[in-house]
């Protein structure tokens, strides 16, 4: 089975930069392009008692009514849903993707994505949802539980996507970030960027060592590899470079040191995700 870029969308403010960031994806790994959209299952009509407050029979007819409006709802959900489907593919062919499919299932959807990622070679993700507040403290309701749940890498978009020209890609040494720079040298999604790789901490020779390495593995495979120790804490250090240095891509392990794994993403990821103005590239 060919593995294909997965888009996430739904009714959101966010879906459109999904769709940029799923096409710019699926042209540069030249893989096919589907939109998922999931449909949460139908909710049973109440089968509380009710006939201490009325009648039987009308309680049988408002359980009738009631079972007709949710019936109604859920063909409207899936029309609504094949319009958003709709809408995505014309939005993918006018960007030079004229071959993006539709995908609609019932179901959750974490539940959805963990059934179809054997078929996944990136995932891309709204920064926020349909149901998540706007407020820039928050991440969309899914999010957290899908980069627990996938095994794959994953591209959280904010709302507005641009085409990255520059990457960050945020270095600590360990296992996580090492098997990233290899991701990152052998896939051409990145190929031609420059991907500068940051540690935040202190310039020992160790450090230094690792991120030698890790700027040969991407020299290697033709990739300008621009790097940095910076002291300070990572979340602050690493915002800091993104703003002087004009990064528009991010690229991190979804998971941070053992000491942090107890976190659902790790304590730098999350907060790095939540106030991010530019895509986040989560590797796993």
């Amino acid at each position: 089975m060919k593995t294909l870029v997965l888009a996430c969308i739904d009714g959101s403010s966010y879906s459109p930069a999904v769709c940029d960031a799923a096409v710019w994806a699926s042209l540069r790994l030249d893989a096919p392009l589907k939109f998922l959209h999931a449909l949460h299952r139908k909710q049973e009509v109440p089968s509380a008692d009710l006939s201490g407050s009325i009648g039987f029979g009308a309680r049988e007819s408002l359980l009738e009514e009631l079972a007709a409006l949710d019936e109604k709802r859920g063909k409207l959900a899936q029309e609504r849903g094949r319009q958003l489907l709709a809408e995505a593919k014309e939005r993918a062919r006018t960007a030079g993707n004229a071959t993006a499919e539709g995908m609609q299932r019932h179901g959750g959807l974490v539940e959805t994505l963990t059934e179809l990622q054997d078929g996944i070679r990136l995932l891309v993700l709204g920064q926020r949802g349909e149901a998540a507040s706007v407020a820039s403290e928050h991440l969309g309701s899914h999010l957290e539980r899908v980069v627990r749940a996938m095994h794959r890498p994953i591209l959280v978009t904010p709302a507005e996507f641009r085409t990255p020209k520059r990457v960050m890609l945020a270095f600590d040494g360990s296992t996580t970030t090492r098997k990233g720079v290899d991701m990152v040298a052998a896939s051409p999604l990145l190929r031609g960027l420059p991907c500068h790789l940051v540690m935040a901490g202190t310039d020992t020779a160790e450090n230094r060592a690792k991120l030698d390495s890790a700027r040969q593995t991407l020299e290697d495979a033709g990739i300008e590899a621009p790097t940095a120790i910076l002291p300070g804490e990572a979340e602050s250090v690493l915002r800091q470079y993104q703003r002087d240095q004009g990064i528009d891509l991010l690229i991190m392990g979804a998971y941070g040191h053992s000491r942090i794994r107890q976190l659902l993403i790790g304590s730098t990821t999350t907060a790095m995700l939540r106030q991010s103005v530019v895509p986040v590239l989560l590797l796993r």
